[in-house]
């Protein structure tokens, strides 16, 4: 049976890190992965993990099955953060949360979800979107197309060509939009933007899917929430898939979750059981030491205090370096405008040198980033600026 197999390419932003960490430059720098750094470029533990870890060790009496659902503080938790405690969609009970292994596997169970819904059911995604959204959905049979949204020539949304598309876009159907830090453009909706988005999904009548990877990297927790709760207010029928791999600093726990907003309790138990089934027949059970992280700091008036304040600390160091970058390219002499990195939000920004020039940066300085030239804007630093600067004018120039 495998002699029929063949090959297929490896992700290429792992063959990334893989030649990065052969690479002997002293003064190589990593663009590629989507992680959070800190200066010295360490992905570290938060205090607030650490402290919550410690509670979860002393406290933990069982490693039995925690069943499909996962775990139920943590799944209000994560409702309650998404949506904020007094939203109507709440105090309506038309909100169901699953926990799911990380991020990837919430959309995966919401995949499997929408192909029990409609199996002819077509996913529109922005135009570029997160590699792995496509590969996801069309493992589960669902056909995808694309909206536009970037533009790469004057580096700022196509908000016009985007709301006519999603005009034509019928009830059957369904169209993911990303909440905050868009990955990998770093372009974001406005609010003003997000209110036209929600008017056209209501005059329309296909469901959204939202993924919230990034909530507190943008502009604040809160904040970054914005379109999803506009939608779960306006909409009868909505999916929302939320990670804690970013803004938890919980990269290998894998813990995530998976929400439905229907139009009413009965409906949103009938959803929640085919969640469930889903479940069952992909993974059967989730993770528990992530989701019991994360709900106890979310349920720690100290510990929640104390993760906002790391996280501030993340989105700031990554805003502070779309500000270093402009800032140093400039005291390098580019003449080209870069200043679109500044304005953009999240880990993520396309540099906007061509193919060409992305190879030249990785085989001539070894500066690391993906062909589309997406860079992660956490691998940046006090220490690597002025070189990462002076490597990009040189290619350019």
């Amino acid at each position: 049976m495998f002699d029929t197999l063949k090959a297929l390419p490896s992700d290429p932003i792992l063959g990334l890190l893989t030649q990065y960490r052969e690479d002997s430059h002293p003064n190589k720098v990593d663009l590629g992965v989507g992680v959070y750094k800190d200066p010295a470029g360490h992905t570290p533990i938060l205090d607030c993990v650490k402290a919550a870890e410690k509670i979860r060790l002393d406290t933990e009496t069982t490693k039995v099955y925690i069943g499909p659902t996962g775990s139920a503080p943590f799944n209000q938790l994560m409702a309650e953060l998404a949506f904020g405690a007094s939203h109507s969609a709440l105090i309506a009970n038309r909100v169901r949360t699953v926990s799911t292994p990380g991020g990837t596997g919430a959309l995966r169970v919401a995949a499997d979800f929408i192909a029990r819904c409609n199996p002819n059911a077509v996913l529109w995604v922005s135009d570029p979107t997160w590699a792995n959204h496509t590969g996801l959905f069309e493992a589960a049979g669902i056909t995808v197309k694309t909206y536009p949204y970037y533009d790469y020539d004057t580096k700022s949304l196509k908000f016009e060509q985007m709301l006519a598309t999603l005009n034509t876009i019928g009830k059957d159907d369904v169209v993911l939009l990303h909440a905050c830090c868009h990955n990998p453009s770093g372009m974001d909706l406005t609010q003003e933007q997000w209110d036209e988005v929600v008017k056209v999904t209501v005059k329309q009548g296909f469901t959204p899917l939202i993924d919230m990877a990034y909530q507190g990297f943008g502009d604040g927790v809160d904040e970054d929430a914005y379109g999803v709760r506009q939608m779960a207010a306006a909409v009868e029928s909505m999916i929302l898939c939320s990670s804690c791999s970013k803004n938890f600093g919980l990269y290998r726990e894998r813990i995530g979750a998976c929400t439905i907003v229907a139009k009413d309790s009965a409906t949103a138990d009938i959803a929640q059981s085919v969640l469930l089934y889903v479940i069952r027949c992909i993974y059967s059970m989730p993770p528990a030491h992530g989701a019991a992280i994360v709900e106890t700091i979310l349920g720690t008036p100290a510990l929640k205090q104390q993760w906002l304040e790391e996280l501030t600390v993340m989105r700031d160091r990554i805003n502070g370096n779309r500000e270093m970058l402009v800032n140093q390219l400039i005291a390098n002499g580019v003449e080209r405008d870069f200043s679109f990195i500044a304005r953009q939000k999240g880990m993520f920004s396309f540099l906007g040198v061509n193919p060409e020039q992305v190879a030249t940066l990785k085989a001539q300085y070894s500066v690391y980033m993906v062909g589309s030239s997406r860079i992660s804007i956490a691998g940046i630093s006090e220490a690597n600026v002025d070189y990462l600067a002076k490597s990009i004018a040189a290619v350019i120039k």
